[in-house]
């Protein structure tokens, strides 16, 4: 039978303070370290100068690339490794080419049903009469779905990397939104008085007219986007936030990927397996035809120029 050990006695055991200090009541270095406190170290001042020149040496030793053999013959090494590099590339670039099929033949992978069913059957499915607008936002509207979501995203991750500190940002810039512009220049401002309402109306007519001829959605919001950059260079923040800021450009986004997704949610369920949509197509040429196509456009126009100059701003100015 072991003997009753008093509480002193046990608190000066190993066992005790290892309980101790697994259970975090106490820290068995604490108090028990010798500290002494740090004087301040000078050195005579000859002493300093030949630390200095010693270091001054390695510096020109290591940087000296004329009397340093090992980076000579780095430097001669990277350029035989390069121009063999580029040898091997172009190499398997030219016998990649030289596998592909002629050019034109009946035979060849790219001329299957998927393309001939565009050109056969777009005008009467899709009723757009360009093709491509009749693909991109019909048959392969949920490609371009995800590819406005990715413009939306890439806007996201810009705002939150570079947007600038609202308090920061008034003590420094003291309000004057002309730090990050030029002076006034009579003769840029006049050339956007002109030419930025012309850049709007082609943008428009661009993005009204996809399902017509040559344009769309990315395209004309592309010109849009352009128009409202210079406007920007031209006058300043000040003016153009007053009908553009971040906030509208958040419920353009937002307002015009809800409308694509809904739509276009729509579409999937009365379209696919050859179920007649239950939206007319209209007749081919007018310009209201197409179903949905027209809509879309517009959707896909107001996200991606909102992001070409939402993209400007924050790389720009940091946020507006």
């Amino acid at each position: 039978m072991s003997k009753k050990v008093s509480e002193e006695a046990y608190e000066k055991t190993l066992s005790y303070k290892l309980s101790q200090w697994l259970s975090g009541e106490k820290d068995l270095l604490l108090d028990n370290v010798e500290m002494k406190p740090q004087h301040e170290v000078y050195e005579p001042k000859n002493v300093v100068r030949q630390h200095r020149r010693q270091h001054r040496k390695i510096v020109e030793r290591s940087y000296d690339v004329e009397h340093n053999a090992q980076i000579r013959l780095f430097e001669k090494l990277y350029k035989v490794f390069s121009v063999i590099f580029c040898l091997c590339l172009v190499f398997i670039l030219l016998v990649g080419v030289s596998y592909l099929p002629t050019f034109g033949e009946e035979n060849n992978p790219v001329n299957n049903e998927v393309p001939a069913r565009y050109i056969e059957q777009g005008l009467q499915e899709t009723g757009s009469i360009n093709i491509v607008t009749g693909m991109i936002l019909d048959y392969r509207a949920f490609d371009t779905l995800g590819e406005s979501h990715v413009l939306f995203l890439a806007t996201c991750t810009v705002l939150i990397l570079l947007r600038r500190d609202k308090k920061k940002y008034q003590e420094t810039a003291q309000h004057n939104d002309r730090i990050y512009e030029p002076k006034n220049d009579v003769i840029l401002q006049t050339t956007a008085k002109l030419l930025v309402p012309f850049i709007e109306i082609f943008g428009i007519y661009v993005i009204l007219g996809g399902h017509l001829g040559p344009g769309g959605g990315f395209s004309g919001g592309a010109v849009c986007g352009a128009g409202l950059i210079l406007y920007l260079n031209a006058f300043g923040f000040a003016k153009t936030e007053r009908f553009f800021t971040g906030k509208t450009y958040k419920c353009l986004c937002f307002c015009a990927l809800a409308c694509y997704s809904l739509a276009k949610t729509y579409s999937f369920y009365t379209g696919a397996n050859h179920i007649e949509s239950m939206i007319p197509l209209g007749t081919p040429g007018a310009i209201l035809s197409s179903g949905l196509i027209l809509v879309l456009d517009i959707c896909v126009g107001l996200v991606v120029s909102g992001t070409m100059y939402t993209f400007y701003v924050m790389f720009r100015k940091g946020g507006y």
